[in-house]
C-alpha cells in the first residue's frame, strides 16, 4: 500500500516517534507498504519555519532524502488541478493538496487529521 505521510506525522517520525500509535508505526515499518513524504509537507513547514510557528531541522530535506522508509513525492500538474474538485471541508491549502494527491497517486494517508476522512479518502489514523 503507498501511504502519504502528513505533515504532523512526519515531525513526530523524526522528533517523536513515541508520539506515533503503534498501529502508525507498524503500517510505516511494514514491507507491504510504501511511505511518501509530500513536497507539499516541505512546503508547509518551511512556510510555517519562516513565521516562527514551528521549530525543525535545517536539514530537514536531507534526513527525508537519507531515511531508509521514506521516498519523496513531488507535485505533479494531476493533484494541483485536482484540487478543484474537493469540497471545503477543510480550509488549509495543504492538505487539500495532500487530499488530491492522494486520490490521484491511490494512496492512503497517514494523519491525526480527523478532517481528511471527510473527504473520502482512506487514512490511517495517527
Amino acid at each position: 500500500m503507498k501511504l502519504l505521510i502528513d505533515t504532523h506525522v512526519l515531525i513526530w517520525s523524526f522528533s517523536d516517534p513515541e508520539r506515533l500509535p503503534p498501529t502508525v508505526r507498524s503500517a510505516l515499518g511494514s514491507p507491504l507498504n510504501r511511505p511518501y513524504v509530500s513536497v507539499v509537507c516541505l512546503w508547509e513547514i518551511a512556510i510555517k519555519l519562516r513565521s516562527g510557528k514551528l521549530t525543525a531541522p535545517l536539514d530537514l530535506p536531507e534526513q527525508i532524502a537519507d531515511h531508509p522508509a521514506f521516498d519523496l513525492l513531488e507535485i505533479t500538474a494531476a493533484p494541483a488541478w485536482r484540487v478543484r474538485r474537493l469540497p471545503t471541508l477543510h480550509r488549509d491549502p495543504f492538505d487539500q493538496l495532500l487530499i488530491a494527491q492522494a486520490f490521484v497517486e491511490g494512496m492512503t494517508i497517514v494523519t491525526h487529521d480527523r478532517m481528511i476522512k471527510a473527504y473520502g479518502v482512506p487514512i490511517i489514523a495517527a
